[in-house]
């Protein structure tokens, strides 16, 4: 076993924490959430996965990096969608970018004010930070394959 398969085990874990704790607060919690109009469930699962979730979350960013760089990418060619690899490498980091734009929108505008009447917007932000952790974990999957042609 090399060290970019031991990155990959350690990039797989942190994507397990990260989006499977998405999938349970939306698939499990939020509904219960809005069906009661108590934000406190959400506020009580948030502040429980938030020690697992943010370091995985971390994880993912530094072991994400780390496999690109060992793929040959460099930064240089970010955003560039020249090769199958630097495709998924490049819409990772967009996506990447779209979870902390929607972490900012929730943390400073929704989450100080949040109470029954604007659960739905919260409702919203949690299944968009969900599917957008799918959809990494999918980009992912396709460089086994060559990355995306």
């Amino acid at each position: 076993m090399n060290y970019h398969h031991l990155i990959l085990i350690v990039h797989l874990l942190a994507a397990c924490i990260w989006v499977g704790g998405h999938l349970l607060l939306c698939l499990r919690f939020l509904p219960q959430a809005i069906k009661e109009k108590k934000p406190e469930i959400i506020t009580t699962f948030e502040k429980k996965y938030e020690a697992i979730g943010m370091p995985a979350l971390l994880l993912l960013l530094l072991s994400g990096l780390w496999m690109a760089f060992d793929f040959g990418i460099p930064v240089k060619q970010w955003f560039t969608f020249s090769s199958p690899i630097e495709r998924v490498i490049s819409a990772k980091l967009l996506l990447l970018l779209l979870t902390f734009l929607f972490a900012l929108c929730a943390r400073f505008f929704v989450i100080p004010k949040l109470n029954k009447d604007n659960l739905n917007v919260m409702g919203l932000l949690i299944i968009c930070v969900t599917l957008t952790g799918m959809a990494m974990l999918i980009l992912g999957s396709t460089v086994r394959y060559g990355g995306i042609h």
